[in-house]
């Protein structure tokens, strides 16, 4: 299946994306996905030109999608003057190799382009470090004759032993700078650790969510910062951290990298200090983009990373954003009567059954600042009650 995009001739890299139905990626599942790896490559500069989609049991171990379809996209890369095709799924090594081989253009998976996105992101010098960390752990087993010549970058002589290929001495050097990157690391990682140690006994509360649901946002409003906050996927990479008062309370707030489904181990890996103040945090504020149609499918990949970095059992409220956005659809909603083509009030988003979910709920809009004293109001509630539990002599505030 073919899905032509309008052409719009901006100057930018001219993509073409593919996807695979597969039995536990169906029709509807793969467009979302293919929306969002559109505003991916959106993010990093390209106009997406088309999408191929194609039903797999499972995808071919030598080229993902079959020759068939293999054929149709190298003629219509020929036909549209393509730049570059993007895959939805991680590509292994010998498909990488053997695609490129076939269509004769750069090749990029899902990981790949999210690497892209956070170097050009990255603004601090920990953060590019983290994020080239990642990309050179990425690139080691994928290395091939068509796109790598690193050794320009260090000088050929005397790097090459005798008889030694073009690509293992790629591959010396990518080992090389793995290695003294991992140490750099650890130096900033310890500096860090000093950094939060010297924080003092403060309650620590960190903003976690999906990429793109408006944390740096919700940041701004409750510390009057000045975040960036941009409406683009992994608009904030550096994990900013504010002082807040809420009723004579003083508390931590971090702003941390939005998560997104499929992450990159790599860089789950390479952000480990940044996601450290997740971690080491009292208290997460859980925020979803509510206007999303399947939000609920970006709390279970917020869920699993979570779990992952051994965090799922902290108090949580779940912070469900972007209510001025939130259009409903045509069906009955639980508790609510059939829904109308109008925006919710507040009392009939408490009728939902999002507001029976665990833990402490709220619902705003932090572009609009609707309902904001609730959540300052219901954070305090769950901030003060930690700080009364560290601090039982001060538990007036509680």
């Amino acid at each position: 299946m073919i899905e032509r995009k309008s052409s719009q001739n901006t100057g930018s890299e001219r993509v073409i994306l593919v996807g695979a139905i597969t039995p536990t990626q169906n029709e509807e599942k793969i467009i979302e996905y293919l929306d969002e790896l559109e505003f991916l490559a959106t993010t990093a500069g390209a106009t997406t030109i088309a999408r191929f989609t194609q039903k797999l049991s499972t995808p071919n171990p030598k080229t993902f999608v079959g020759s068939g379809k293999l054929d149709e996209i190298i003629q219509f890369i020929k036909d549209e003057k393509i730049d570059v095709i993007i895959f939805d799924d991680e590509l292994t090594p010998s498909q990488l190799k053997n695609i490129e081989r076939a269509v004769e253009i750069k090749v990029l998976d899902r990981t790949n382009l999210i690497l892209d996105i956070f170097a050009a992101r990255a603004q601090t010098s920990y953060a590019r470090t983290q994020v080239e960390l990642a990309q050179y752990e990425y690139l080691l087993p994928r290395l091939t004759r068509l796109w790598t010549h690193l050794e320009r970058q260090k000088g050929g002589i005397g790097m090459r032993g005798p008889g030694e290929t073009q690509i293992e001495t790629d591959r010396r050097i990518i080992q090389q700078k793995i290695s003294l990157l991992k140490t750099k690391l650890k130096k900033i990682d310890k500096q860090m650790a000093t950094q939060r140690s010297n924080r003092g006994n403060l309650v620590r509360a960190a903003l976690v969510g999906y990429t793109n649901v408006g944390k740096s946002t919700v940041m701004n409003v409750l510390s009057k910062s000045d975040v960036l906050a941009e409406n683009k996927l992994f608009a904030t990479l550096d994990t900013t951290v504010r002082k807040v008062v809420i009723a004579n309370l003083p508390f931590l707030l971090s702003d941390t990298v939005g998560f997104i489904r499929k992450l990159p181990t790599q860089l789950v890996e390479s952000f480990k200090s940044t996601l450290d103040e997740v971690r080491e945090a009292d208290v997460l504020l859980h925020v979803v983009d509510i206007s999303h149609p399947n939000f609920m499918e970006h709390i279970d990949s917020v869920n699993t990373i979570l779990s992952e970095i051994k965090s799922s059992d902290k108090p949580t409220i779940m912070v469900f954003n972007k209510i001025d956005q939130y259009v409903p659809e045509d069906r009955e909603d639980l508790d609510l009567a059939p829904m109308r083509p109008m925006q919710y009030t507040l009392e009939e988003w408490e009728k939902t059954w999002m507001a029976k979910m665990e833990g402490r709920v709220v619902f705003i809009s932090a572009t609009r600042k609707e309902n904001m004293e609730e959540f300052r109001k219901t954070t305090y509630r769950v901030v003060s009650k930690i700080f009364a539990q560290r601090f039982p002599f001060n538990n007036f505030l509680y």
